[in-house]
């Protein structure tokens, strides 16, 4: 049986076109500037971050998956904790040392994946 269900398992090109749509409507839910978005994502060309945002690429590396994944987990756990203020909440500054005053999107942009998992930590060790 584990057999079949690794046959189904979805690869990155049936997760690329619903992560990249989850994606862009979270950037638009915090009002992410395009610079922020490519950050996140992990991009340096423009014109690929233009492709990406048009549909029009069949497959994203898996590090951009892995990426997108951090960020739905973080917008899924705020959501959660803060129903009324998640999405200002990555924008305010924050006292507590892993973001050193600056605000979780900054830290999430400093274009380091493991930025994405520590915050991803920290909002799921708010959650309990």
């Amino acid at each position: 049986m584990a057999t079949s269900s690794l046959a189904h398992a979805p690869n990155r090109k049936d997760l690329t076109a619903p992560a990249l749509r989850t994606f862009f409507r979270i950037a638009e839910a915090w009002g992410l500037k395009e610079q922020e978005q490519m950050r996140l994502l992990g991009l340096d060309s423009r014109s690929t971050f233009q492709s990406w945002k048009r549909g029009a690429v069949s497959a994203i590396p898996k590090d951009a998956l892995e990426r997108i994944s951090y960020v739905l987990g973080i917008y899924k756990g705020l959501q959660i904790l803060l129903p009324r203020s998640a999405d200002e909440w990555v924008h305010k500054p924050n006292d507590n040392p892993l973001f050193g005053g600056r605000s979780a999107i900054a830290r999430m942009t400093s274009g380091n994946v493991a930025d994405l998992y520590v915050v991803r930590q920290y909002v799921d060790a708010q959650r309990g």
